[in-house]
C-alpha cells in the first residue's frame, strides 16, 4: 500500500499565504452591498417514495456483494460516445437473454495531479459521472429497475450494480 507523503512547511506557509485573504461564502438575503450567492439544495439520488424495483433481500445481498452479476461491461480507456454506445448494446443484449444483474465498470477517473485537477472534477471521472445520467433516459430507463454502487469485490466505487427489469415491452 502506498504511503501519503507528510506536506513540508514550506507548503504549509504557501497554503497559507494564498488562503490569507479568502471568506466563507454565505447566501446573504437582500443585504446591500453584498452578493446573494445561492446554496443549492442537494437533491437524492432516487426519489424515497419511487420503488427500486429491488426488495429488500435482494437489497442486502447486493450491499454484501453476495450476488454474481450474470453480465459485465468493462467501459474502461473508451471514450464518451463510444462508452454510450457499448452501455446501450450491453443493456439491451442483456436484458434480451434474461439477465439481472449487470456490472458495468466505469473506473474511479483519474486522481488529481494538480491543485487545479483537484477543484475540477468534471475533467476527472467522465464515464463515472456520465453513466447514470445515461442510465435515466428513456430509451435505457426502461430496462433499469435499479442502480447502485457495487460492492467492493466487484470493483466499488469504480464500477455499478445495474439491476433489470425481469419483463420489458417491446420497442
Amino acid at each position: 500500500m502506498k504511503r501519503k507523503r507528510d506536506t513540508s512547511d514550506e507548503e504549509r506557509a504557501l497554503f497559507h499565504a494564498v488562503m490569507r485573504d479568502a471568506s466563507v461564502l454565505t447566501e446573504t438575503a437582500g443585504k446591500p452591498g453584498k452578493a446573494s450567492v445561492p446554496v443549492p439544495k442537494p437533491q437524492p439520488a432516487r426519489p424515497r417514495n419511487r420503488p427500486t424495483g429491488v426488495d429488500g433481500k435482494t437489497a442486502e445481498r447486493l450491499r454484501k456483494g453476495a450476488i454474481e452479476p450474470d453480465a459485465r461491461l468493462d467501459l474502461h480507456g473508451l471514450t464518451e460516445n463510444t462508452a454510450h454506445r457499448a452501455l446501450v448494446t450491453f443493456l439491451r443484449g442483456a436484458a434480451s437473454r434474461g439477465a439481472r444483474l449487470t456490472l458495468v465498470i466505469t473506473g474511479k477517473g483519474a486522481k488529481a495531479e494538480t491543485l487545479e485537477e483537484l477543484f475540477d472534477p468534471p475533467a476527472r471521472g467522465i464515464l463515472k459521472s456520465a453513466v447514470p445520467r445515461w442510465l435515466q433516459e428513456p430509451d435505457l430507463a426502461r430496462f433499469v429497475a435499479d442502480v447502485r454502487t457495487a460492492h467492493r469485490r466487484h470493483g466499488g466505487a469504480g464500477a455499478l450494480y445495474v439491476y433489470l427489469r425481469k419483463t420489458v415491452k417491446p420497442a
